[in-house]
This record gives C-alpha cells, structure tokens and sequence, in this order.
C-alpha cells in the first residue's frame, strides 16, 4: 500500500448547514437579512476547511515534525546496529599502523636504555682513567721534585767542593778560596811549585814557598794570603 503525504490527504469536506425548517409564520425583513449574514459565515466556514486551512496547516507541520523525529531516529539506530565502525578497513589500517607505531616507540626506548649504559659504562672508565693519569701526574711531579732537590743538593756540593779545591793559579783566601789546610789530592811531580804571599803584595812578600818533589803535600792558608799553585794539580780542603 503506497502512503501518501500529508499533502496528498484530502480534509474531510464539512456539509453545508442544514435548511431552516419552513415555517407559516410569515418573516420580517431584519430576519431575512439575520439569516442571509448565518448563511454567509457558514459558507465562508466552510470554505476554509480543507488542506490550505489554518489548522489544516499547522496540523501538517507537525505530522512533518514528527516524521522528521521518526526517520532520523530510525537511522541512527539502524546505523548503530547495522555497522560496526571496528569491523571496517579503515580501522584495521589505523590500529595497525598504531601497533607499528608503538612497537618503534618500544624499539626506541630499548636502544635509548642501551647506549645509555654504554655511557655510563664509557663514563666510568673515562673517570678511571683520568683518575690514573693524575695519579701518575702526581708521581711524575713528585719526581721532578725528587730529582729537582737532589740536582741542588749535587750543585750544593759541587760549589761547595769547587769552593774547597783548588787548582792551578793564584788565589785570595776568603775571597776565591776559603782558609784552612789543604792537600794535594795525588802526588806531584818535581816541577810542583805552591807559595804563600801577603794578599795584594803581588807575590813580593813571600810568607811560604815549597817545590816538594813528590809526594801529597799540605799548606795551611788564611785570610789576607794569596796562595798560588803551579803543576801541582788539585788541592782539597781536609
């Protein structure tokens, strides 16, 4: 059976009002025009009923209205049961790619933990290592300082050895040479000549001379002497 729109449904058409019933009694002229004006509001009311009436009108919005409600709600409860949005494609294709996605992230933070306990691991050695190289800074410092203090205790003693030898020429005691008794440090030979002079005599004022011939001979000289030493070879203090 084909429905028909509200358009389509015809208003029941509202017959006309009955005859007035005859009468004998004859009728004035204000009644005759009294029931012509009844008779006109009649036909005009009927007139108005049918499809383009005012409340034929207002009832078709609100049948329209209700279809409305009905059809739109009639949808979303067939889609709600007819189509299942996590049996399509496209939600297969989205919660793969979310899995794929989520399996890098897990990849990543591996890798992530991974080459950190390699620096932690490359730190730790790295401070092992620097920790030795001072260590041994320390000891090469300590070293050099070792070797510093016994070059100047091995100078200290050269001078003050340079200071108690002497050699061929002519001294000043307290100045070149200090006083005290002196020793050949091997035997001379007979050209060895020593004297001993008053300093600044410039060798006038004899004190003492030798040419001893051989042997280890010993002077003693002091301040305010010049002593001089030819082919004897070193003397040192005793």
């Amino acid at each position: 059976m084909q429905e028909r729109s509200p358009d389509q449904i015809p208003s029941p058409a509202m017959p006309p009002p009955p005859a007035p019933p005859a009468s004998d009694t004859p009728v004035s002229e204000a009644g005759k025009e009294a029931k012509a004006g009844k008779r006109r509001k009649a036909a005009k009311a009927a007139k108005q009923v049918g499809p383009d009436a005012p409340g034929a009108r207002k009832g078709k919005r609100i049948w329209l209205a209700v279809a409305g409600v009905v059809l739109l709600a009639g949808g979303a409860v067939g889609g709600h049961f007819l189509t299942d949005p996590t049996r399509s494609d496209e939600y297969a294709a989205l919660s793969e790619e979310s899995a794929q996605r989520q399996a890098q992230l897990e990849k990543s933070q591996s890798d992530y933990n991974a080459m950190k306990t390699d620096y932690n691991k490359l730190s730790a050695g790295i401070y092992d290592r620097e920790k030795k190289v001072g260590e041994r800074e320390d000891a090469v410092a300590a070293a050099e300082t070792a070797v510093k203090a016994r070059e100047t205790a091995v100078t200290s003693a050269e001078a003050k050895k340079a200071a108690n030898t002497i050699t061929d020429g002519t001294w000043t005691v307290g100045k070149s040479i200090s006083a005290g008794t002196y020793t050949t440090t091997t035997d001379v030979g007979s050209s060895c000549y020593w004297g001993i002079y008053r300093s600044g005599s410039n060798g006038d004022d004899i004190i003492e001379n030798d040419i001893p011939g051989g042997g280890r001979p010993s002077v003693t000289i002091s301040e305010g002497q010049d002593f001089k030493s030819s082919r004897c070879g070193k003397w040192e203090k005793q």
